[in-house]
């Protein structure tokens, strides 16, 4: 009998360990993943208990919470709510997918690991429970510049400071307003939301950093002249033959120059001249010669192929796998088709590290994130992301920019006093569809205080200097100027 008790006092020993063990998991272990899943309803509305903390720009909210007389206690209100929407994304009774209500979603509710003594403290005191403030690195004159010189273009502006990596201003358009996502209704904020994800302009796509990525056509053709000289075979005079056009390697497929001509005239071109005056057949034989894997390998200096956030996570611009026997597409590279995509960052950040003497600073959005008892969470500190040039390179291609708007195809970019870099870019989509224009560069080239990228979406017609560079130009002149 007393064996029997023992097996008996055993298993139900076991058991509760067994069920300590399940319920501890749960608790401690799973309570980050239990906290973020979207169909915890609980936690949704736990967070409207809460004053969420404020989203900062230049010290004025953006985005804030007001009390109301609700179950939900707190509404988020957006102040200039489309102007900033690629940067905040939305917070709502529908789970939050993007912006930096959903990435920094712990700290804005003061639910974060650096905020658990600060939580304590409310519970003990009786305090109402607050979330931190984010403040922003972007300069509100330098957005709603952006904002402005983009218009109703299709498309988006990134600007970065060069030296800090501070991100200066991120508008994507189409956008939305993020108010109407966060009226308390469930049923208005459902309607809403399908309303915009329904609309075949995709306001809901940030174009700055994701989305379907474009493919970057001339402007790529700075990744491709980066390969060459850090390659040591070539230098901006070393030159190609000059015809108006050829075909691809192994195919009867023309390729040719944006003006069907030579490349400033002459039997051949140098690699200066073709990137002054953005020329295809000179940079497909470029490709051909450095091959494949040394250009992806630049590119991948820059960031292509990388993960990156900025908090939001970026979507990593494309250098595709050829096959080794089709040299045709290695050619196609050279000024930026076949298969490469890229974001407007990641082009921004080309020009960020040409004008940094060769430096890549980690890009982001986020200055500090305050406490409510004004203790700094985190600080934003330059950080170095890559050094994918020699200052040698950096410093022959940032002349090399600077003659392409200065008497090249980028001389919509000019500013008055001011010496620019710069590079333009008109890719194509396929037959008959639509063009991708481009503007990528930094000023004054001489002590660059932005590096900026402009891509504009579906462009009938078009060229990235007559579109895209007067967009670069104004939001280069909200720097230089301020």
């Amino acid at each position: 009998m007393n064996k029997e008790l023992r097996r008996v006092a055993v298993l139900v020993v076991a058991m509760f360990l067994a069920l300590f063990v399940s319920s501890s998991v749960i608790q401690v272990f799973q309570q980050g993943n239990l906290k973020a899943d979207g169909r915890n309803a609980r936690v949704l509305y736990a967070s409207f208990d809460t004053q969420r903390g404020p989203i900062l720009v230049d010290g004025q909210p953006i985005a804030s919470s007001q009390r109301i007389d609700s179950r939900y206690n707190y509404q988020r209100v957006y102040a200039s709510g489309p102007l900033y929407s690629t940067v905040t994304g939305f917070f709502s009774v529908l789970p939050s997918t993007g912006g930096l209500e959903h990435e920094l979603n712990a700290y804005l509710t003061g639910d974060s690991d650096a905020q658990f003594l600060a939580r304590l403290n409310a519970i003990l005191t009786g305090q109402d429970p607050q979330g931190s403030a984010v403040e922003l690195t972007i300069d509100p004159v330098v957005q709603q510049a952006a904002w402005d010189a983009l218009g109703d273009e299709r498309g988006a502006v990134v600007a970065i400071d060069p030296k800090t990596g501070a991100i200066l201003a991120l508008v994507s358009k189409p956008t939305y307003d993020p108010n109407a996502l966060a009226v308390l209704d469930p049923d208005t904020v459902l309607t809403n939301y399908e309303a915009l994800d329904a609309d075949p302009s995709d306001p809901l796509v940030d174009r700055a950093i994701a989305g379907d990525l474009n493919p970057p056509g001339s402007v790529f053709k700075l990744i491709v002249t980066a390969a060459a000289l850090e390659s040591g075979q070539y230098t901006p005079d070393s030159e190609f033959p000059n015809p108006p056009s050829l075909d691809l390697p192994g195919t009867s497929t023309p390729i040719s120059n944006s003006a069907d001509g030579t490349c400033g005239g002459g039997e051949t071109a140098t690699i200066a001249t073709a990137l002054r005056l953005s020329c295809n057949t000179t940079f497909a034989q470029l490709a051909g010669a450095l091959g494949q894997n040394a250009i992806r390998s630049q590119a991948e200096e820059f960031g292509f192929g990388q993960q990156l956030a900025i908090p939001m996570p970026v979507e990593p611009s494309v250098y595709p796998e050829i096959p080794a026997n089709d040299e045709a597409q290695v050619w196609l590279t050279g000024f930026g088709q076949a298969s490469v995509r890229t974001s407007p960052l990641q082009m921004a950040m080309v020009s960020a590290a040409i004008a940094n003497g060769g430096v890549l600073m980690q890009p982001t959005v986020v200055e500090s994130i305050v406490a409510p008892d004004l203790s700094v969470l985190q600080a934003f500190q330059p950080q170095t992301y890559s050094t994918p040039l020699s200052p040698e390179t950096a410093a022959t291609m940032n002349q090399m920019m600077v003659q392409g708007v200065a008497n090249g195809v980028a001389n919509n970019a000019r500013i008055d006093g001011v010496e620019v870099a710069g590079k333009t870019g008109t890719a194509e989509n396929g037959p008959g569809e639509p063009y991708t224009l481009w503007f990528t560069g930094f000023a004054p080239a001489d002590d660059p205080q932005v590096a900026v990228a402009v891509v504009i979406e579906d462009r009938a017609t078009g060229f990235g200097n007559l579109i895209a560079a007067p967009i670069a130009k104004k939001v280069m002149e909200a720097v230089v100027n301020r």
